[in-house]
């Protein structure tokens, strides 16, 4: 795994140990930045399901200016902050281990508006119909935000959900990439 592009292109990240997390792998990661970027002037960005931080970095590696990593599992937030620790990213990020619907709460009370909120959950228990609604329900993204959405390809998404719509879908074998922009603004 490597930053693909951007400041710390071909820098190698750590994965998480175990066979409880799955890397996205870096193909479909340039796929998913051509898609939504490639490249930011600033803004901040949620990595809700952070893995091994993989996404989140790549966002600041091409101009993101901070990333909220959120994880439920242990080995996960570790392998986070190894990398942001080998990137020397400290002072742009915050990492928490929390489930993600409890995270989406604590986000809505700190009244933070999202660029980008990249959503890559476990394939086989993804819920992102319910955390789409959520983040449409507790405005988390901004009006020229968007929602990046990893999921395998037996996942079907409505074209709108909440105050979203699906702008673009892009199948690379069994992922799927589903992006969301606020229907109005």
């Amino acid at each position: 795994m490597r930053v693909v592009s951007g400041k710390w292109k071909g820098r190698q990240l750590k994965a998480v140990p175990g066979m409880n997390t799955r890397p996205t792998t870096d193909k479909v990661k340039e796929a998913v930045f051509n898609i939504i970027g490639p490249y930011f002037d600033g803004g901040i960005a949620l990595d809700l399901f952070g893995g091994s931080g993989s996404l989140g970095i790549e966002a600041l590696s091409r101009g993101v200016e901070k990333v909220i990593f959120v994880d439920k599992d242990g080995k996960a937030i570790q392998t986070i902050k190894q990398n942001v620790e080998s990137f020397d990213l400290d002072d742009q990020v915050e990492i928490y281990r929390n489930d993600a619907v409890r995270a989406l709460n604590a986000l809505k009370k700190r009244e933070i508006k999202f660029d980008l909120i990249l959503l890559d959950p476990p394939y086989k228990n993804h819920h992102l119909k319910e955390l789409i609604h959520k983040i449409s329900e507790y405005e988390l993204l901004s009006p020229t935000g968007l929602i990046m959405a990893e999921h395998s390809n037996d996942v079907k998404l409505p074209e709108h959900m909440g105050e979203f719509i699906r702008t673009r879908q892009e199948d690379y074998g069994l992922t799927v990439i589903s992006v969301y922009r606020p229907s109005r603004g």
